[in-house]
């Protein structure tokens, strides 16, 4: 069985771990974000020292930002060392093993394409929510990014067109998990620092109006975008991702948003199948390593 280093780049941690070609981790641990590029290639280096026993044919790579084919990283995110050279040149010449590159994004979309939620399927969007909305969209088994790198890029969509720039028009802006913070602490007039989302769903059951009419309209909001998605790019399945995909309420809420938008709108035809993701904190590994073997097969 061939075994590949994977990597996934975050802000505070790196994780990594040795996954088979079968999408299968046998070893997975993680470190703290080193300080400068130097010290990340080191840490790659030291890895598969520590790891030599495994037979590693190949290093995959998870990373925030938008990665071309060539291997550069452009944006900003929380390693800012990243951005700039070319990071797949880089570690192939320290290492002399191949490396291959994705967006974070792109990984968890193909981990579930891959051994997921959406094994099977060829068109399929992931939505990720969390602070804000970032996604995926594959498009005949393989991501589609796009002619700018930013294929699946949900967030940017303008859902609210009322008083633009006033921080609640952009999916992102007006479906995240924030947004439902940023309502809740407007309302009761409170630092948006002092309460949480977990906090928000808490004293919504317990009957706390305000934050009962926040979570309405964050499911209302998610839903327009949802079916914006499914008119424009028409998958067979959306998937959504993030920490709230784990409520158990997530699925049901959003489908009867979605039957309300459908009888609302006459000319809708469809109701978006959705789903939530299977992958949580492994996705980036696993799909780093799907994308991996889609370069080299």
């Amino acid at each position: 069985m061939t075994n590949i280093l994977s990597f996934d780049f975050g802000g505070t941690h790196i994780k990594y771990g040795v996954v088979d070609t079968d999408g299968k981790i046998r070893t997975k641990e993680k470190k703290r974000t080193p300080k400068t590029l130097e010290s990340l290639i080191l840490l790659i280096k030291n890895q598969l020292k520590q790891y030599s026993h495994e037979g590693i044919k190949g290093i995959a790579i998870s990373s925030p930002g938008s990665v071309s084919d060539e291997g550069i990283i452009y944006g900003f995110s929380a390693i800012p060392y990243i951005h700039g050279p070319n990071i797949k040149k880089h570690i192939e010449a320290e290492t002399g093993l191949t490396v291959h590159i994705e967006n974070d994004a792109n990984c968890a979309a193909l981990a579930e394409v891959w051994k997921g939620a959406a094994t099977g399927k060829e068109e399929v969007a992931v939505v990720v929510i969390g602070t804000g909305i970032g996604g995926a969209l594959i498009k005949n088994g393989v991501i589609h990014k796009g002619d700018h790198l930013h294929g699946g890029e949900f967030g940017y969509m303008i859902l609210d067109s009322n008083n633009l720039g006033s921080g609640m028009n952009t999916f992102s802006e007006t479906a995240s998990t924030f947004s439902i913070r940023k309502r809740v602490a407007q309302q009761k007039q409170i630092d948006i620092s002092s309460i949480t989302g977990e906090q928000i769903f808490l004293k919504a059951e317990q009957g706390d109006e305000v934050c009962k009419q926040a979570i309405s309209e964050f499911f209302h909001m998610l839903a327009i975008g949802l079916y914006n998605i499914q008119y424009i790019y028409d998958p067979e399945l959306i998937l959504i991702g993030g920490g709230i995909s784990t409520r158990e309420d997530l699925i049901q809420q959003l489908n009867k948003e979605l039957e309300w938008i459908e009888r609302k709108i006459d000319a809708a035809t469809l109701i978006p199948e959705i789903d939530r993701c299977y992958f949580n904190a492994d996705a980036n590994l696993i799909g780093a390593v799907y994308h991996y073997l889609q370069k080299t097969s």
